[in-house]
């Protein structure tokens, strides 16, 4: 079979069949990359001290189903004072919030010199987290 350099424009099973060649890879790269995405913004901002692993801590603690955990509650981890009596649950708003400003959402955190991150990243993180640990 030879190919002619405009091979490539004939339809190969008509009309919808080309719309649809043309419009699904389109689709299916959008998902990975926002994924990819979200875990490059947590490797480049969290991961040297956090893992998403239940019962890796390092030194942060796992942020394994971090969505919807009371702050400064793990067992196996040895928090601020600060944290332990921060007195909320974690849920996307706050997490967002502390990884922008940490000191304003919980003032005394272990978490220094993190100055934190821009709310794009932050939101990526939060995604990132909540597609790891199982939210």
């Amino acid at each position: 079979m030879q190919f002619s350099a405009n091979s490539w424009l004939r339809p190969v099973a008509g009309a919808g069949a080309l719309t649809l060649l043309v419009s699904v890879p389109s689709s299916l790269a959008q998902q990975p990359a926002s994924e990819a995405a979200a875990q490059q913004a947590f490797n480049n901002s969290c991961r040297t001290c956090h893992s998403v692993k239940e019962g890796d801590n390092r030194l942060g603690p796992n942020l394994n189903k971090i969505v919807g955990r009371k702050a400064g509650s793990l067992p196996d981890y040895n928090y601020s004072s600060s944290m332990k009596e921060a007195g909320f649950v974690w849920d996307q708003d706050k997490l967002t919030r502390f990884m922008v400003k940490p000191d304003e959402v919980v003032s005394g955190n272990k978490m220094q010199p993190y100055g934190g991150v821009s709310a794009e990243d932050a939101a990526k993180v939060v995604a990132y987290l909540q597609a790891a640990g199982g939210q």
